[in-house]
């Protein structure tokens, strides 16, 4: 909990650094760069770097937190300042960060902080931002702890590709086993791992996939979307390697699984898994669970697509929901839809859902604020509405 006097600093001072937290990233980054320049090449999401996207989700990620602890937790019930760290731990876990790292982060960010605001950073506003700073990054440190104790593993272990299916143009499922034949812990549907590999120019570059494949099952999958580059966005660095050079017999180094969108105490409850484009790969997961479960209450599949070819998953997607006793599928294709699907983007207005039901969303940052708007028009609880964000989370950096 924050002192009343930094509280007071905070709430006054919000509004100057909420207006400069960008520029203050910025140079936060270019410092810690500088300074640890194998942070950017080995840890660091390059792509994210050059986009500016980490940037924008740092900055969110820091503004919300402290407007959090400055407003009184009953305004903002769904969206609590626990859960928005755990799923930033779940990340920073994945990717093996070291507590003596926030201090480093500490360092530059609050050079940062100074040499931006310079003279209206007094040493009482100083004071009040580094109570801010180290009551997130103590909170975090202490949920990683525990991720750490409960996957009891090294953070990193090597995994033999066994198989190698090309689902789409764009997408590849690799189904892997660990090279030391030891047992594995077992995964939650909706997680996934950390995937770190060796590009070219020997930089050892760190991407998350989801799990896409039956938890329990003896091949641990994950499926692989080709990122293109763009006008404004670099080609995808992680995933062109692993399509253009990861074959059957290939090595990877795979984290142990992370992530909090899993399916929790479902038993009973009426559930709507929503995805599009490539996440699919989490929702395909959860189906897979639920069919081997046996769970018998109302489920609702729905996922948008550009087209039929482009479904990545689409026979898992559609034969897991066809063992559930109780399922419906709705499927929008921009292009080419068939008969049973509809054609334009995801509308949820006409499809039915039953009373209670919670929902699970994955997939591009419009389709899931969309879902989520015709969600709670349609009477769901915004606490019952879960997400989950490929890359850094710009929902929460826009909240």
């Amino acid at each position: 909990m924050l002192s009343e006097q930094s509280a007071a600093t905070v709430r006054a001072t919000l509004p100057a650094v909420g207006a400069a937290i960008g520029e203050i990233t910025e140079r936060f980054y270019a410092g810690l760069f500088a300074a640890h320049p194998e942070l950017l090449r080995d840890l660091f999401n390059r792509g994210n770097q050059a986009s500016g996207t980490q940037r924008q989700a740092l900055a969110g990620s820091i503004a919300a937190f402290a407007t959090r602890l400055v407003q009184p937790a009953q305004d903002r019930p769904q969206d609590r300042p626990d859960a928005m760290l755990t799923r930033i731990a779940h990340k920073h876990a994945s990717l093996g960060i070291a507590p003596e790292q926030y201090e480093v982060v500490h360092e530059h960010l609050f050079a940062a902080i100074a040499e931006v605001l310079g003279e209206a950073v007094t040493p009482e506003v100083a004071a009040a931002w580094d109570e801010v700073y180290w009551l997130m990054a103590n909170a975090l440190i202490a949920i990683e702890r525990r991720l750490y104790e409960e996957s009891g593993g090294d953070a990193w272990r090597e995994w033999e590709v066994v198989e190698r299916v090309r689902e789409t143009a764009d997408v590849v499922t690799f189904g892997l086993r660990p090279v030391d034949g030891a047992p594995v812990r077992d995964f939650r549907a909706g997680q996934y791992v950390s995937v770190r590999t060796q590009l070219p120019d020997g930089a050892r570059q760190i991407r998350q996939y989801s799990l896409s494949g039956e938890p329990g099952a003896d091949v641990r999958r994950i499926s692989v979307k080709r990122v293109p580059g763009g006008a404004t966005t670099p080609e995808g660095e992680v995933s062109n390697h692993l399509h253009a050079r990861v074959e059957v017999g290939s090595v990877l180094e795979l984290s142990e699984p992370y992530g909090d969108l899993v399916l929790a105490d479902a038993v009973g409850t009426p559930l709507l898994l929503a995805s599009a484009g490539i996440g699919v790969t989490p929702i395909v997961a959860m189906l897979a669970h639920l069919a081997a479960t046996g769970h018998d209450a109302p489920v609702t599949v729905v996922h948008a697509d550009r087209s039929p070819a482009d479904h990545a998953l689409r026979t898992d997607h559609e034969t897991y929901a066809a063992k559930l006793p109780d399922a419906s599928v709705h499927l929008w294709y921009e292009r080419e839809a068939p008969s049973h699907a509809r054609t334009g983007l995801a509308d949820l207005t006409d499809v039915p859902l039953a009373p209670g039901t919670r929902a699970y969303l994955c997939g591009p940052l419009p389709f899931m604020r969309a879902v989520r708007a015709q969600l709670i028009e349609k009477g769901v609880a915004p606490a019952d509405v879960h997400y989950e964000v490929f890359g850094p989370d710009l929902w929460l950096a826009r909240a």
